[in-house]
């Protein structure tokens, strides 16, 4: 292993270490909405889905302001940054901590700096890309953000809000259950199933 890997295989043990401490408050919490998300059983997705639907149907019903949503947003997350720690070592029994649990604890951690440092990443790239091709830079962007615009203007903001969070919080049991591989393979086969047909086609 080179000088620099070394570097930063030191550095990235050094940012999970120091996230491991701020969250340690939230350990008992965290390793229980792992299991959730994991789908370690098999109700977990539909209960899931469950909440997050019935948490959207009561923002739909109750039409809160922007101004209102976040601030009661902000507060939530005070409340809980406040109470969780104070009340998860008491629900759930800080001595029941395992081996096994605080080496997946450590794994959460390691995947959220490595996850942090990719979009660090590639926020360095878009800086990149607009100081060596400008023109390609505002291409892209532009066209991104119209499209996006687009999508906006066709789907109801709260319905596609609702997509995307589902979306994001399926992900890790869908890659950890392999779904995502199975169906992005078989994707993959009839794409190249398409281009061989269109190949003989010209030959």
């Amino acid at each position: 292993m080179s000088e620099g890997d070394n570097r930063s295989a030191n550095m990235l043990a050094q940012e999970t270490a120091q996230l491991e401490e701020q969250l340690q408050g939230w350990g008992e919490v965290i390793l229980a909405g792992d299991r959730v998300l994991r789908w370690e059983k098999p109700w977990f997705p539909g209960a899931l889905m469950g909440v997050t639907t019935v948490i959207f149907l009561l923002i739909y019903y109750l039409d809160p302001s922007v101004l209102t949503g976040l601030s009661c947003s902000v507060m939530l997350l005070c409340l809980a940054d406040y109470l969780v720690p104070t009340l998860a070592p008491r629900v759930f029994g800080s001595n029941k901590w395992t081996t096994e649990q605080q080496q997946r604890f450590h794994e959460i951690c390691g995947n959220l700096v490595k996850t942090q440092r990719r979009i660090v990443g590639w926020w360095k790239r878009l800086c990149t890309l607009k100081e060596e091709k400008p023109k390609m830079y505002f291409a892209s962007v532009i066209s991104s953000l119209l499209t996006v615009a687009w999508i906006g203007q066709q789907v109801h903001n709260l319905f596609l809000t609702y997509l995307i969070v589902s979306f994001l919080l399926l992900l890790p049991g869908l890659n950890q259950h392999g779904i995502i591989t199975k169906y992005a393979g078989m994707a993959k086969r009839e794409i190249n199933k398409l281009l061989k047909q269109k190949e003989k086609k010209n030959e």
